[in-house]
């Protein structure tokens, strides 16, 4: 309600506009515009209009996206944006995942429309009920004028500076909201990783009391070089003994790598015997690792059933386990692992790794937090590049202190083995630095019998001593396991120091009432004593203790939940509450093998192969990721009633791009079918839980400009065949398309393309400059004729030039990555100036002006011909141009190759006086040029 009623001026707006006319504003319309601008901008900035508008519009703002044009080709069914493709009025508060970084990342890269706004009901409230408190009630002409002003007012106001304010901050609250999910569900997947108790022997093998943790061999796979790799661990994860058999997996049969075998097969019996592991755990790394897991099983058979008097019984049932190898990995290459294992090579440190993660997971991770921070190259989530490393890195911090506090750090057992002092960091009340003085200390001083030495003698301040000493555990183990000295028990629990009067307290009592000792002996030490190992061995007697009761009778109820964590602690010191180690499923062993995730092998997707072997009604392929897959004659074709024999169509080493239909995990066996009608049908669209505001829309006008735009596409491409290759830089683009595709990416950036030229060609284009591309011919070999199928798939052969490459992969790492790498250390070269042809020259004039004595030289780009650099050189009063080829190999100058550019500039500058060929005649220098423009007219390749 209104405050106070408006009164209006007599004067019609444009009346007393009349009177403010100046240089600025001309007219009274002019002045007008201007007052109303800066009442919209006063109105948007009032705090209180600004807190009643962001409340409405956070409570009623919806989210809708859609896709743009080259969204809507490039975003399938199995895309990651595929579920925000078509998103409906989302309100904001639905956004309760990572959805929104997401959208984010589709509209940055062009692929989604992405809009926010208060629903035209909600907006239409807003401001009528605006115009109820600005507008006056009065009803004479002029009072109707000036409200028309205010009403513009307030719609300049909104549409101009608060919606958009507005939609700005609801953004930035979309992002910071999914940020804090995906950080906290970074830490959730860590956790899941880090607070899993150690590999866990049976029950028979251990007993009640004893925590060692087992014996393990770690195995990894090998190719060769370096070849499979055995590690023997003791308990305590030091390394016993390795064992390279890189013969072990031969398959072939011919006497001699039969020979090899068998001799690999005995060593390995051998160092099992010597050594009699509690577990094996084998690198998950690709498929050869389930051949070697039935070698291992063969060979633990034959030991069994020849020598069984020398395999222990802990070996009858010697359990072998697959190890997910991704922190291993990054352990192998750390600097962290060379200091820790100096004298050994990397697949020795990966395989420590993935036994040392068995026995401890804890102390494993930990280790990898060290300065270098290598934890955060663990891949945890597929969304976590949207978190700043700090980010991350303090969700790791808080994860890892929670973990190493709950589960504590064994003292002793830390001073006998360095690695296992990894967690010492996150310990309450340390850090880095003061951990690491601590560890100097307890490692000069040697074992530690009581909790109080880390304040008299290893120089804890009192306030670090009361925060950390609870998590440290004082106990025989390592140094101390055959020392006589006394150890208090109640150091190798929770409780805490401060509270070790009311554990003695409850110990004494329970130990009294159950007919043991005398009340009058309460100070006794040795009583004390006796009293706590009597409980602990009873634990039944703590069990049965009423801690509510028992804190009433001590007048102790302020300590009744100290008491009962005391209490458990008692009954069993630094219980493990971790969850237990569980194997891998079936699921995840086949993922973790195959190295894939479950979005890249799924059913439906369409994905290469290549022909291993062909019968007549059927033929094996070979996945990317080394699955195998089975292609059956019913599949093959449309027509494949027409097929006689799969052999006359096929042949070894064939590549073709097939549909997965299903997958028997189990077998490791994909069954394909390449179709056409297949590769096209949309009952293999994935299948995924839909967002309930998803509303795929197709309204008459999205149907009129998706035709427009497929009839332009037609014409375009009536010399366009779209093949049927899967690789990541290929794309069906015409020329054009690709131009577009290239023209807001960084210089580098390239894609493969069809060719104008036929089926037996595909072309490159790369973008050398801003508004600079160029076109690299490759040229397809070992292609069939058959029909029109085999022609649209990629040739056996590829070559550019007179380089010959097997696959596209090769293609860019034998070829574009080189040649890339050239392109950007010329335009980084310190001397490359950008600019066209006549700046340049005056850059170099003002230059020869300042320094005349000199020779001043310069890089710039060749317009005319894209891939080509001109050096521009002044010698005496007139500029020179030098035609520059940049090769994968190197630049060529002068008919000469140079490795890089300084050695280029060095010949330049010895043979500056040498006659040359000057860049005048284009067609002089047409051999010189490495690549072709794809522009061929005005317009394509600006200056700029």
């Amino acid at each position: 309600m209104r405050m106070d009623e408006l009164e209006d001026a007599k004067e019609t707006p444009e009346e007393m506009a009349s009177n403010f006319t100046c240089a600025m504003f001309e007219t009274p319309e002019a002045v007008l515009n201007g007052a109303r601008h800066m009442a919209s901008v006063e109105i948007s900035c009032e705090p209180c209009v600004r807190k009643h508008v962001r409340s409405i519009f956070m409570d009623n703002a919806v989210v809708s996206t859609s896709p743009t044009p080259n969204g809507n080709t490039a975003i399938d069914s199995f895309h990651q944006f595929a579920g925000v493709k078509w998103l409906r009025e989302k309100p904001l508060s639905r956004f309760e995942d990572a959805q929104w970084l997401l959208i984010q990342k589709a509209e940055e890269e062009k692929l989604l429309q992405v809009t926010i706004k208060l629903p035209q009901v909600v907006l239409d409230k807003l401001i009528n009920d605006s115009k109820d408190y600005y507008l006056s009630d009065g009803v004479s002409k002029s009072a109707q004028l000036w409200n028309e002003q205010r009403t513009l007012i307030l719609r300049d106001g909104f549409d101009k500076f608060l919606l958009p304010s507005m939609t700005k901050e609801a953004r930035s609250l979309l992002n910071s909201r999914a940020k804090s999910w995906l950080l906290l569900d970074y830490g959730k997947l860590l956790w899941d990783k880090v607070s899993v108790a150690p590999y866990q022997r049976k029950e028979t093998d251990v007993g009640s009391d004893e925590e060692t943790a087992p014996r393990v061999m770690a195995c990894c796979w090998g190719p060769g070089k370096p070849a499979t790799t055995f590690v023997m661990l003791d308990s305590s994860g030091e390394v016993l003994d390795v064992l390279h058999a890189g013969s072990l997996s031969l398959r072939g049969q011919s006497v001699d790598e039969q020979q090899r075998k068998k001799n690999d097969q005995q060593r390995v019996q051998k160092f099992m015997m010597d050594h009699q592991p509690h577990v094996v755990v084998l690198g998950a790394a690709n498929l050869s690792c389930r051949r070697l897991k039935e070698n291992i099983y063969e060979i633990i058979f034959k030991m069994v059933e020849k020598c069984p008097r020398d395999v222990s019984d802990e070996m009858d049932n010697l359990n072998i386990v697959y190890g997910d190898e991704s922190l291993p990995h990054l352990y192998e290459n750390s600097r962290i692992s060379v200091d820790q294992l100096p004298s050994q090579e990397g697949i020795t440190r990966r395989a420590v790794a993935l036994g040392r993660y068995l026995q401890n997971p804890l102390s494993m991770v930990a280790t990898l937090c060290g300065p270098g921070r290598e934890i955060l190259s663990w891949k945890l989530n597929p969304l976590e590049n949207f978190l700043t490393p700090d980010e991350k890195y303090g969700m790791v911090e808080q994860v890892m202190v929670d973990v190493t506090n709950q589960v504590g750090l064994d003292l002793n057992l830390a001073s006998s083995h360095e690695w296992l002092y990894a967690p010492l960091q996150f310990i309450s009340g340390l850090g880095p630095r003061k951990a690491a003085f601590l560890q100097r200390s307890l490692v000069k001083a040697g074992p530690i019998f009581t909790r109080k030495d880390l304040l008299t003698s290893h120089g804890l301040g009192k306030k670090v001593f009361v925060n950390a000493v609870g998590f440290f555990r004082v106990r025989r183990s390592g140094l101390t396991s055959s020392s006589s000295q006394y150890i208090d028990l109640l150091d190798d629990t929770r409780i805490h120091p401060e509270s070790y009067s009311l554990a003695k307290d409850l110990a004494k009592d329970i130990y009294c009432e159950d007919g043991n000792g005398d009340a009058n002996d309460a100070d006794d030490e040795d009583m004390l004593e006796m009293a706590i190992e009597h409980v602990r061995e009873k634990p039944h007697l703590l069990r049965a203790v009423d801690v509510r009761q028992y804190a009433e009778q001590k007048n102790r109820l302020n300590k009744k939940e100290t008491l009962n964590d005391i209490r458990l602690e008692l009954i069993k010191g630094f219980q493990d509450r971790r969850r237990p180690y569980v194997g891998l499923s079936e699921d995840e062993e086949f993922y973790t093998i195959l190295g894939e995730t479950e979005e890249a092998v799924s059913e439906g997707r369409v994905v290469q192969a290549t022909v291993h072997k062909v019968q007549p009604h059927e033929a094996t392929c070979v996945l990317e990721y080394g699955l195998i897959g089975m292609l059956r004659k019913e599949d093959y074709a449309d027509d494949w009633r027409d097929v006689n024999s799969l052999t006359d169509k096929l042949h070894e080493g064939d590549t073709l791009t097939c549909r997965i239909k299903s997958i028997q995990k189990n077998r490791y066996l994909a069954f394909l079918t390449c179709r056409e009608s297949e590769m096209r049908n949309i009952r293999f669209q994935k299948q995924q839980i839909m967002d309930p505001y998803y509303r795929e829309e197709w309204s008459t006008s999205h149907i009129a400009q998706e035709k427009a735009r497929k009839v332009k596409e037609l014409a375009k491409k009536k010399h366009f065949k779209a093949r049927m290759i899967v690789h990541p830089r290929f794309q069906n683009f015409t020329a054009d398309e690709a131009i577009e595709f290239l023209s807001d990416k960084d210089p580098g950036e390239s894609v493969i393309r069809p060719s104008s030229r036929g089926l037996s060609h595909l072309t490159l284009t790369l973008k050398v400059y801003d508004g600079v591309y160029a076109d690299k011919d490759i040229v397809e070999g070992g292609k069939e004729n058959k029909n029109i199928t085999s022609l649209l798939r990629i040739g056996k052969t590829l070559k550019i030039g007179e380089d010959t490459f097997e696959d596209l992969d090769e293609v860019m790492d034998r070829y574009v990555d080189p040649l890339v790498a050239r392109l950007k250390a010329m335009l980084n070269y310190r001397k490359f100036r950008r600019g066209s042809k006549n700046e340049v020259e005056e850059l170099l004039k003002k230059e020869k002006s300042e320094n005349p004595k000199i020779v001043v030289y310069c890089f710039r780009i060749c317009y005319e011909h894209p891939g080509t650099f001109l050096l521009t050189h002044i010698q005496n009063t007139n500029p020179y141009e030098e035609y520059v080829s940049v090769y994968p190999k190197g630049f060529k100058f002068r008919k000469q190759m140079f490795k890089d550019i300084d050695r280029l500039v060095a010949h330049f500058q010895r043979h500056i006086d040498d006659p040359f060929r000057r860049a005048h005649s284009i067609g002089s220098v047409a051999a010189t040029v490495p690549m072709r423009s794809p522009a061929t007219g005005s317009g394509r390749n600006n200056r700029r």
